[in-house]
């Protein structure tokens, strides 16, 4: 087995030493360059239509929750509307009906519809 293993590692030796020999050429920083020019177009192409974007909406973000007051309505990722009774640093108290308060990490605000817009609930029954 142990020299099964030695032969083994005999050969990985020598084809990396042939291998590293063969790729010392001159012909290598041409090739490296030619790669870079391949992927530099694809590198900004992926950072303008998809890491400057999110970057954007990232912002936007942080800025609409850090601009929570009081008596705002705001829509929770999970889909609840409720009223801002309470600004903290980290979280928010909202009301979403009559007595119904909860509290709510920042950074699960979807949306700020304004102030006070709440929608009452259609709970007459049709006749």
């Amino acid at each position: 087995m142990l020299q099964r293993l030695t032969a083994a590692s005999a050969a990985i030796l020598a084809l990396a030493g042939q291998a590293s020999a063969q790729a010392s050429g001159p012909s290598t920083t041409n090739a490296v360059m030619s790669q870079l020019l391949l992927f530099l177009p694809l590198i900004l192409i992926f950072y303008f239509l998809l890491i400057r974007p999110q970057q954007q909406r990232a912002k936007q973000h942080r800025a609409m929750i850090e601009a929570i007051r009081r008596n705002d309505t705001i829509v929770t990722t999970g889909g609840l509307i409720g009223k801002v009774v309470k600004v903290g640093d980290q979280e928010l108290t909202v009301e979403l009906g009559d007595g119904v308060r909860v509290r709510l990490v920042k950074g699960m605000v979807a949306d700020v519809r304004g102030k006070g817009n709440l929608v009452p609930a259609n709970d007459a029954k049709p006749s």
